[in-house]
């Protein structure tokens, strides 16, 4: 896959950047150690709330895995209780505080396994282009939650999440059929990305999308979309254009026409300040996209973690 994407820090309370920590922000690739050229946004925002989640370790049942992946993870539940049939939230790229915020309104049956890695998809991508680290993270998961609990611990739901960068691993586990039907949910948050072919010819001037980078989401959004199917699949973007690769707006309108689907027009207060300006939606598959071209824009997606999810898990 040779795809980028921006790759945001995380600020509590950011409302106001420096060109120059824009700039850095969008340089992030999915190769760290060469990041691919895009075009930064000189663009500061100061109009919209982008409230943030506290930072601070919210109250719970906190536990490290070490393995199968080379860094450690995070793995929370929100309430230390003896229950073996547990749901799970695997979310790709954010600080853990996020995840724990949104797992505290989820309720006592919720635990939550949080994946940084680092910068760029690549970082996300490739340890899960084996199939059994996916696996195996999973059974960690549940060994560890089990030894603590004194049950043995299963997962009856299993509901991937990505912010920006994270989207790489979520399509390399989705790339397989095993993982695949073990998957009963999925979350992309401002980050689905893809090549422009020629590489870095954007549309307008006569490119087109990559339709490898694709595949698997335009099939998860068709499996989605069936009234007779348990899968459900929610995008969330922002206005952000890297000009190098393709941008989430481009990536979900993709989705959209090869189903076909057509987003439309809204304006609606979303989470946290953000501004809802289009939407589509088909049986358990949606699309919301939301103003905003700069750095707190792309930030307040991550931030809004729990009510998207919620949104989810209700259609």
């Amino acid at each position: 896959m040779l795809k980028s994407s921006p790759d945001w820090l995380i600020v509590q309370g950011m409302r106001r950047l420096p060109l120059v920590m824009i700039w850095l922000f969008i340089s992030a690739s999915v190769n760290a150690q060469q990041p691919r050229s895009q075009n930064p946004s000189p663009m500061q925002e100061t109009a919209r709330t982008h409230g943030r989640v506290q930072e601070k370790p919210w109250k719970g049942l906190h536990l490290i895995l070490t393995e199968p992946l080379t860094k450690p993870v995070d793995l929370f539940l929100a309430k230390e209780r003896r229950r073996g049939r547990l749901h799970l939230l695997v979310h790709f790229h954010g600080a853990a505080f996020v995840l724990q915020n949104a797992l505290l309104d989820m309720g006592n049956d919720w635990a939550g396994i949080n994946v940084q890695l680092g910068s760029g998809s690549r970082v996300y991508e490739e340890p899960f282009s084996d199939p059994a680290r996916f696996r195996a993270l999973i059974a960690a998961g549940q060994t560890a939650l089990g030894r603590q609990l004194g049950v043995e611990v299963r997962f009856d739901r299993i509901v991937l999440s990505g912010f920006s960068a994270g989207y790489g691993a979520v399509e390399a586990i989705l790339t397989d059929p095993g993982n695949y039907n073990q998957v009963d949910a999925v979350l992309l948050l401002d980050g689905i990305h893809a090549s422009y072919v020629p590489e870095g010819r954007v549309l307008s001037e006569g490119g087109k999308i990559r339709e490898e980078d694709m595949r698997v989401f335009t099939a998860l959004a068709r499996d989605a979309a069936r009234p007779d199917t348990r899968k459900r699949f929610v995008m969330t973007h922002s206005e952000i254009f890297p000009g190098t690769f393709v941008s989430t707006t481009e990536a979900t309108d993709y989705v959209l026409q090869k189903l076909p689907l057509r987003r439309v027009p809204v304006l609606r207060w979303g989470p946290r300040g953000m501004q809802q300006i289009s939407e589509a939606r088909r049986g358990h598959f949606q699309v919301l996209g939301f103003a905003g071209n700069t750095a707190p824009d792309h930030i307040d997606h991550i931030h809004a973690l729990g009510h998207f999810l919620k949104l989810l898990l209700e259609m």
